[in-house]
């Protein structure tokens, strides 16, 4: 299937620019230009059967799990849009190629616009809403890039933060829309969506679903009150303007609008807020059109006025209203890309955007003048051009509706008024610029732009023309295909023609058109009008704002991170008790049907000491020795209780952690301070008690709730695999290095990366070692006792083989790859002890970071092994086998991932505890290290 080319070659097309240089500006057009032409052949070949009523669909798993298909679609309103994208888009790349100085980078620039063209082409293309939302996404970001390509300029910074600001958080919007419509109607596939209307509308979720929706489709189409980022983003190159801001990337509002027409629509809710944000963002923005100096400012505004008109349209309770709309895209795209590349010349040939310096330069620019002009008359809806078609269509529309009740004939009214603005600043454009006296401050010697800078201007008036002559030949079927993908059926029929009689949108428009010229001649009151209003900058006001925000929460930060590790635990403990402390205070609530297990003497002595220890923990915590102790006294206890209760893997995991954290804590205690200050004061301490009486409590009433419980837990489904589908009886292993391997892989690599961190962070690190404890009394000159020296070495053996004793029975007797792991350590740091790092490291002469890496490495391996015999990754095959002089053995390729875990716990645990010894000893810089330091 060739629809995921159309999106791939633009894709593919964004690489291609960064490939040339700055010099080859026409190999840089042209290189660019071919991948989105091919991609327009492919839609083109596609049309005739789309224009029959045929939707071409691809889907192809990608997350689905989220729900998230790669799926395109072809439809009616497809195909339109996606002749706008690339047709303009193939336009621009040739008008960019004069517009761009030798000063700009063609590549880079190029390369943005093409990403931007992939996402709006994925946009109009996605058949899931999640990808849609993906592409919504990345227009948003490729826009950033684009409108602050001149990053030089802080203008085109601030402009480029408040889009992507504006657009994003409604972006953010729309996806919490796209999620609660997945979940009503179980799907995110479109077609599923767009066929489900009634039942969407039937749902409780349909108001949140709908404004968060329209939230997102307004912020992108620059619908008021969220219209003012638009004019910002005017300080983008002016090819930008012309294609982000006319042709594609505002349209994507009002193509949201369109695509979920069939499932959104038709409710009150829908009529009201589309219809009503849509008429005022028409005049709104029209009138301030009109009072614009800057040429694009007057562009931006009377973008965004249309764009409000396409809106509302979208909101009438008409189905010709809606295909009047889509008609009014069109023509849009035509008439405002082609006047945006008239204001890019004029300020390219003149050096200037100033609409009170320009005047008369007709003189210069006579093509560009009537192309202009042509343009602009299309804007103002003159008679045989596109614009007079849509605008009279939308006319018509207006006096069919029956929103707003007995005060109707506002919207009507509103329209003409719209009408009319448009009208006058259309005039204004044309007669101010190329008519009247002969300017006389430009900065440049005004002359015609060469042709092929032209050329795409052209084409578009011609266009314009061609279908304000001859609609019912160029654009009826594909306006007729595109109604027929957004409107519900009955779908009515399309007339296009320039001539309906005398009538009243007839009429409508000739007071527009009349009015326009009387409101343009006498703008100068319009003008001291509104001087009399304060002048605000809405980029200021923005910047401002994201300024207080700021402020604001440095100030809450500042409050609650103040780097005391105390108050985050009181703020976390208070939030706990506030939560769920209230729920639980109800024993009888709490109190489930299942009797607690009775209470024998061991375990109210275990109990007892736990409490003691941990007691003493907190009470000696200023001593530090004597507090850690009394820590590893809980530490004992714990594994114990896992002893007791039936579960031996956890118990040895956590002896031997307790043994290695012990180790640790007291080689890094020796460079702190044996007593720590005296901090807490009567209140502080009252209080803590509390609150860790009532944490406790919370802690308690939630076991009593658990342990009184019935537990249905997923342990069945592994007690009754092990054997079966792991081979090996100790469920707990085979868990590990199974059933959760990858876990397993991924808490390996996280310590191998941990590890190799602190060892550079430790490497060659010399601390200042105190020679005496807290009471003044030197340290034992005797720095490694003999008894302790030949303990160690007697049980360095036995400890090795205990470790290998524990690996190899994990599979399916208590043990496995991670306690022998630590075994092993735990007897090769004694021996570091006991003998010293110069002595051991002599003997030990092997570093510890490749045998941790070569254990991921295994891990790693071992799953993608299954690989090579068709299963999935990670899968474990095992067997029984005569071995001689052994006798019968089971082997698992399990034990091949246990084996890299063992050796990753080893390498991982000597570099961070070998390390830390390292800095007791004094820095004698060796061989290695000397070649290392040159």
């Amino acid at each position: 299937m060739s629809l995921p080319l159309i999106v791939l070659l633009p894709l593919l097309g964004s690489l291609i620019p960064l490939l040339g240089n700055n010099r080859q500006r026409n190999l840089n057009a042209w290189s660019t230009a071919l991948l989105p032409a091919i991609a327009l052949a492919i839609v083109l070949a596609h049309a005739p059967g789309v224009l029959a009523g045929e939707i071409y669909r691809f889907s192809l798993s990608w997350v689905p799990q989220l729900g998230l298909d790669l799926a395109f679609r072809l439809d009616g309103l497809t195909l339109l849009f996606l002749l706008l994208i690339l047709g303009i888009g193939l336009l621009i790349i040739l008008y960019a190629r004069y517009y761009l100085s030798p000063e700009d980078s063609m590549p880079r620039f190029y390369s943005y616009l093409m990403l931007f063209m992939t996402s709006m082409i994925g946009i109009v293309m996605a058949d899931n809403l999640l990808l849609l939302w993906v592409f919504w996404e990345l227009t948003s970001l490729s826009s950033f890039l684009l409108i602050g390509f001149w990053h030089h300029q802080s203008e085109a910074r601030r402009g480029a933060r408040m889009a992507l600001a504006v657009t994003g958080m409604g972006g953010l919007a729309m996806l919490a829309g796209f999620l609660l419509i997945g979940h009503i109607v179980g799907t995110y596939d479109m077609q599923t969506v767009l066929d489900s209307r009634d039942l969407i509308q039937a749902d409780p979720r349909y108001l949140p679903a709908l404004l968060l929706i329209l939230l997102g489709a307004f912020t992108k189409s620059a619908q008021f009150p969220f219209h003012f980022w638009l004019p910002h983003a005017m300080a983008a190159p002016t090819p930008v303007s012309a294609f982000l801001h006319s042709a594609t990337m505002v349209k994507a509002g009002v193509f949201l609008l369109a695509r979920l027409h069939p499932a959104l629509a038709g409710s009150q809710l829908w009529l009201y807020i589309v219809t009503l944000t849509g008429l005022v963002t028409m005049i709104y923005a029209a009138y301030f059109a009109l009072l614009k100096y800057d040429l694009k400012g007057v562009m931006a505004f009377s973008t965004v006025s249309h764009l409000g008109l396409i809106t509302m349209l979208f909101g009438l309770d008409s189905k010709l209203a809606v295909a009047a709309g889509l008609f009014h895209i069109i023509n849009h795209a035509t008439f405002k890309a082609s006047l945006f590349m008239s204001v890019g010349i004029i300020d390219h040939e003149t050096g200037t955007r100033d609409i009170r310096k320009l005047s008369g330069i007709r003189r210069y620019m006579p093509m560009t003048a009537v192309l202009a002009a042509l343009a602009a008359a299309s804007m103002a809806g003159v008679p045989l051009l596109n614009g007079f078609l849509s605008k009279e269509m939308m006319l018509t529309e207006t006096l069919n509706t029956g929103i707003l009740g007995g005060l109707a004939w506002l919207i009507p009214v509103l329209a003409t008024l719209g009408s009319l603005l448009s009208v006058a600043y259309s005039l204004r454009y044309v007669r101010n610029v190329f008519f009247g006296p002969k300017a006389t401050e430009l900065p440049k010697a005004p002359h015609e732009a060469p042709f092929f800078m032209r050329l795409p201007m052209l084409i578009l008036v011609a266009l314009c023309v061609v279908i304000g002559l001859l609609p019912a030949l160029t654009v009826t079927g594909l306006l007729q295909a595109a109604a027929e993908a957004t409107i519900t059926p009955p779908r009515p029929e399309l007339h296009l023609a320039i001539w309906h009689g005398f009538n009243l949108p007839l009429l409508m428009s000739v007071i527009a058109l009349a009015g326009g010229v009387g409101l343009y001649l006498a703008r100068r009151n319009l003008f001291a009008f509104q001087r009399q209003f304060p002048q605000r900058n809405a980029l200021m006001i923005f910047e401002v704002s994201v300024r207080r925000v700021l402020t604001a929460t440095q100030v809450a930060i500042d409050k609650l991170e103040n780097g005391s590790l105390q108050r985050y635990m009181l703020w976390l403990i208070v939030a706990v008790l506030f939560l769920t402390g209230s729920g639980l205070l109800d024993l009888d609530r709490l109190k489930g049907s299942q009797a607690l297990q009775p209470l024998d003497g061991l375990l109210i002595v275990g109990a007892i000491i736990t409490i003691l220890a941990g007691l003493g923990t907190a009470i000696l915590h200023r001593r530090r020795l004597v507090s850690l102790i009394m820590l590893s006294v809980v530490g004992l206890m714990v594994s114990l209780a896992f002893a007791r209760f039936s579960a031996p893997d956890l118990a040895l995991t956590q002896l031997a952690v307790e043994v290695v954290t012990v180790i640790l804590l007291m080689l890094a205690l020796f460079f702190l301070p044996q007593r720590t200050p005296k901090e807490s004061s009567g209140g502080r301490i009252v209080r803590d008690v509390l609150l860790a009486a009532g944490f406790g409590g919370i802690v308690t009433s939630l076991n009593y709730a658990l342990l009184t419980r019935p537990l249905d837990s997923i342990s069945g489904y592994f007690l009754d695999n092990a054997v079966s589908g792991g081979g090996g009886h100790n469920v707990v292993n085979v868990i590990l290095v199974d059933f959760r391997g990858f876990d397993t892989l991924g808490e390996i690599t996280v310590l191998c990366i941990a590890a190799i961190g602190i060892y550079k962070l430790l490497n060659r690190l010399r601390l200042f070692m105190p020679s005496s404890d807290s009471e003044g009394r030197p340290w034992s000159k005797d720095l490694h006792p003999m008894l302790l020296a030949t303990v160690s070495q007697s049980l360095l053996p036995l400890a090795l083989l205990v470790s290998v004793f524990i690996f190899l029975r994990g599979h399916n007797e208590p043990g496995g790859g991670f306690i022998a792991g630590l075994v092993t350590a735990v007897a090769l740091i004694l021996l570091y002890i006991a003998r010293g790092v110069d002595w051991a490291q002599t003997r030990l002469s092997f570093q510890y970071q490749p045998i941790a890496v070569v254990g991921v490495l295994i891990a790693a391996l071992t799953g993608l092994g299954s690989w090579l015999f068709g299963h999935n990754f990670l899968t474990s095959a095992f067997g029984h086998f005569h071995i001689p002089f052994i006798g019968d053995i089971e082997l698992a390729t399990a034990m091949l991932f246990d084996l890299g875990v063992y050796l990753t716990v080893v390498g991982a645990t000597l570099m961070i505890l070998a390390n830390l010894g390292k800095l007791t000893t004094p820095h004698r810089p060796s061989k290695e290290n000397d070649k290392e330091a040159l």
